[in-house]
């Protein structure tokens, strides 16, 4: 990802417990590809120059999802704001091991979505 454009969609994920019928299933469909390996595959569509979602292997853990990401300045904060408008957390935030924070919730309506702030750059 390049310049950041906080509060846009920047990603987005399918999780499944069944990824490979996932990637064969959207690769014929929409010529998507997959790369990585293990529990999470990135995806690249058609025209773009860049990963832009990815496919996580539930391993039977929830139910199947499939959602958008939005990028925002401060996971917490939003989180915040988003429970006082009526949002539902789901998954609260969390730091991965790169330094990526996410979270995910339920909106006021009951829709699932997720929200990130990448890893800080040293």
């Amino acid at each position: 990802m390049s310049a950041q454009r906080y509060n846009a969609v920047e990603w987005f994920e399918v999780g499944t417990d069944r990824p490979e019928d996932v990637k064969k299933f959207y690769g014929e469909l929409f010529g998507w590809t997959f790369t990585g390996a293990g529990q999470y595959s990135e995806i690249t569509t058609p025209g773009s120059d860049h990963v832009s979602g990815g496919v996580f292997d539930s391993q039977g853990a929830f139910p199947s999802y499939a959602i958008f990401y939005v990028t925002v300045e401060d996971v917490a904060a939003t989180l915040s704001k988003a429970e006082a408008l009526g949002a539902k957390v789901l998954v609260p935030a969390t730091t991965s091991p790169d330094g990526l924070v996410f979270a995910q919730l339920q909106d006021a309506t009951g829709n699932h979505f997720g929200i990130f702030t990448p890893p800080q750059k040293a």
